[in-house]
This record gives structure tokens, sequence and C-alpha cells, in this order.
């Protein structure tokens, strides 16, 4: 079957990368200058030999606002809705979820060439049904637009521990949380009266005066809430000030949306129903509360063992991340988080698990009589359900287009005692084959224990491996 997950966005980058691929030298105004390339050797296939498992642990219960549908935004209207449908126009926009204590919210939009070059304008709307006031603690949070996070080519590791590296603005929101920030235009708090409703976002998506007019905004928020709250994400114009210049929507006029309009549009592709049988598979786009915040992991021998051990000279270990219906590499695992409430036309599951958090410890041991060189790298491999050589497959050259690119923070101590925590960032593409992320020695009989935590970037493209291989010496 087709794997269908990749965005509208995806597949216009990736136009662009397959042009690069035959030969285009830049983009001047649009258009492609063409370079002359030399022929270019047969693709060969790398099987790197070892064991893959299932990754142990599950998903936590946390609800996660989930709104990525439609993902290119052309109507304002509802993106997401989880008020009672009650009292409004349009009742089957509204899923009627309430948010009590953890929640996280997930925003991810883009649009293209709005009418007059309209601003868009992202709305989140949390409201209290209660009749005592409720606070809403905002405990890390970040949004930022494609320009200023912009798609582009990176070394497949660059160390990132000031934040500065990124490629993409939802892979830039979802390292900012890793860190623990929290945007300065975002409260610590947020008290909503009795009855009363606040705005949680209120951020503009800008085209004009863009060298193209395509912008996006990703926002990715932790929040704790001291009793029910509904919430809403919504797409309106920018509004106009007398002078003509645009201004944001006010708490008023998001309200009428909310009560009185539709769904934004377009809408994306209907997903595949999990049952279906044959034919192209579908996921869709994602616009619903899913479950499941964090997937904490030791990875052991066994589920009564207290270390991993180390694999045999020139072998491997891999654990699949984020391996969904299709591309399961063999363990027969889905780790795709559950919609607890979601539209009929959006996808079944969350795929992608996009600002799942995957905390990953490695208590690592030698076995052996001998020093063994260990390494640990998160890698790409080509994408198939069952193996069919033995081990994950790479492939040189590896296929141009970046099925990963976001930050992950790797603590643990060096060969020389000392503990280290360093967040790298990772650009890859699909079957690439990577220099590891850590490498020490293992003395005999010794153990190291190493961890590895990521908040799966949007943008990226499932699955992953988290492997330890023994290195040949």
């Amino acid at each position: 079957m087709t794997n269908k997950l990749a965005s509208p966005l995806f597949i216009f980058l990736l136009g662009i990368a397959i042009t690069q691929t035959l030969g285009c030298k830049s983009f001047q105004n649009g258009s492609a200058v063409v370079a002359q390339t030399s022929p270019k050797p047969a693709p060969q296939d790398i099987v790197q030999p070892g064991e893959v498992r299932a990754l142990p642990g599950q998903l936590d219960k946390i609800p996660v606002f989930n709104s990525n549908s439609p993902e290119w935004i052309k109507n304002e209207g509802i993106l997401l809705s989880t008020f009672p449908g009650n009292g409004k126009k349009v009742p089957a926009a509204h899923l009627n979820f309430p948010f009590q204590g953890r929640f996280d919210l997930f925003a991810h939009h883009y649009t293209h060439t709005p009418k007059d070059l309209q601003t868009l304008y992202i709305g989140v709307l949390l409201h209290n049904p209660s009749k005592k006031s409720v606070t809403v603690d905002v405990l890390q949070a970040a949004s930022y637009l494609m320009q200023d996070a912009p798609f582009v080519t990176l070394p497949p590791y660059q160390e990132n521990n000031d934040g500065k590296v990124y490629s993409g603005p939802g892979a830039r929101a979802v390292s900012d949380v890793l860190r623990g920030v929290r945007q300065a235009d975002f409260p610590a708090k947020i008290v909503i009266p009795p009855g009363g409703s606040r705005m949680l976002l209120n951020h503009p998506i800008p085209v004009k005066n863009l060298a193209k007019p395509v912008n996006g905004r990703s926002s990715f928020m932790r929040l704790r809430s001291s009793n029910k709250v509904y919430a809403a994400s919504l797409a309106m114009f920018a509004k106009k000030n007398a002078d003509g210049s645009d201004r944001a929507p006010t708490l008023k006029e998001w309200q009428a949306l909310l009560n009185n309009g539709g769904f934004a549009g377009p809408r994306d592709k209907t997903p595949t129903p999990p049952d279906a049988k044959g034919g192209s598979l579908i996921y869709g786009r994602v616009a619903g509360v899913s479950q499941g915040s964090q997937w904490q992991a030791k990875l052991v021998d066994n589920p009564k063992a207290q270390y991993l051990t180390i694999p045999e000279r020139g072998k491997g270990i891999s654990y699949p991340l984020v391996t969904l219906r299709g591309g399961r590499l063999g363990t027969e695992q889905i780790q795709t988080a559950q919609m607890l409430v979601r539209y009929p036309d959006t996808a079944y599951e969350a795929h992608g698990n996009y600002g799942v958090e995957y905390n990953l410890s490695l208590p690592l041991k030698n076995n052996t009589n001998q020093p063994q060189k260990v390494t640990v790298t998160l890698e790409t491999p080509l994408k198939e359900d069952k193996l069919s050589q033995g081990g994950v497959r790479f492939r040189k050259p590896s296929l141009d287009f970046p099925f990963f690119r976001g930050t992950v923070r790797l603590r643990y101590v060096n060969d020389q005692g000392k503990q280290n925590t360093r967040y790298v960032h990772l650009w890859h593409r699909t079957g690439q084959v990577l220099e590891p992320l850590v490498q020490f020695v293992l003395t005999p009989a010794s153990q190291r224990q190493v961890q590895v935590d990521v908040i799966y970037p949007p943008d990226s493209t499932p699955p992953q491996v988290l492997t330890v291989r023994t290195v040949e010496q």
C-alpha cells in the first residue's frame, strides 16, 4: 500500500528535492537552472546486521489538543473545537471534550497565496464553563512562523545547545519545549473567570512582502488546568483598522466565529478506514484529541532485566520510533496515538505522533572480557513492514528528501568520566548512512547509562530507529 502520510508541504518540497537530484543547480525567480551532471552510479542497498526489537513502554494518558487539519488553509473557520455543540450554528464542528489537569496543545497550519495576500490569524480560545474561576498554567510554550524557521538543508549533525539550529517551524517549536522554554509572549498563567473565555493564542501568518506568498505557523504548548476548560483553534483573516491597516481579531470576533462559523477549508483528503483492505493507504491529517504526550522506555534485555547487553561485534540492536500501520520494520508494533475524539473526515489515529516526547533510557553493559567500542545512533532506514534481509536497510546514495529534522537531547558519561548533556540537531535523508551520535569504549563487565530524549518534530516522516552497535575494532 502507498504511504500517504506526507503533507502537501512535503510534496511541494519534494518536487524541489527531485529537481535538485536531477541536476538543478539553483532556483531563480521560481525557475530551475539545470547544470550538466555526469552519470550517477547505481544505488546500493546496505543492510546493517542485527536485531530489531519492539520499543518497550507505552504512551501515557495525557490528552493532546491536536490541530493539523486542514494543514493548508484558504477559507477561515473552525479548525478544531472541543466545545459542546449546543447553541452552535454547526454542531458537527464541536466535539464536546473538556480538558482538566495536564494536557498538551499542538496547532500546525500553513497558508499559500490567500486572496489579496491577506494575513491569516490562528486563534486558540479557552472557555471556563463553571461558576468558579479556572487557572490554566502555561508550563512550556513556543510558536514559530515558517519565515522565522525556514526549511533549509543542514548537515546531518549540528550541536544545538543554544537552540539556534532548526529547519522548519515545527521542529523549532518542539525543540524549545524540550528545553523547558516558555516564550515571552505567553503568560505563566491565564485566569479565566466563571463562564468566561480567554485567548491563549492570537498570532498572524503573514504572506505579504515575502518572496513567495507561502507561510505557516507551528505552536506547541504544555498546559495544566485547575478545572474543566474547553478549547478551540480557529482561522480568521485580519480585520481592518479605520486607516486600512491590519489588526488582530478581538476575543468577541473569535467567539462569533466559534458560535456561527463552519469548518475551515479546504478539507484534506479523507483517510482510509483502519479495516480497509487493499488499495492505497491515506493516513489523513489530524484534527481531534489524541491520547498520549510522552513515551518512556527503559531499553533492557527483557522486562525483568536491569541492563541492555551490548550486541556482538559488528552487529546492532535497533528500536523503531513512531511506527505506523505501514513501516513497522518487522516488529508488528504500532506506536500511533489513538484519537479520543475526531472529525469524521480526518485521521483515525495521530499518525506521526507529532509533539510526543520519547524518553529512552539505555543502561548498557559489556558482558565480555574485552573492551568494546559502542555507538548509539538515531537514524532513518528505508521503510518496510517486514525485514527481508536480516536487518534494517540503508542506501548509498540516500534518497534525497529529508525524513527527519529536529533536535535530540543526549545525557551520558563520556570516556573521561564527565557527565555530558548535549542538544544535537539532526537533518537526515531517508536511508542515509550516518556517523553515530555517541560513541565510547566500555571496559570489560562495565556499565554505561545513556539517555536519549526527543519530541517528535512536525514535518518529519517516520519511522526512525535508535540503534546500539558494537563496532568491529
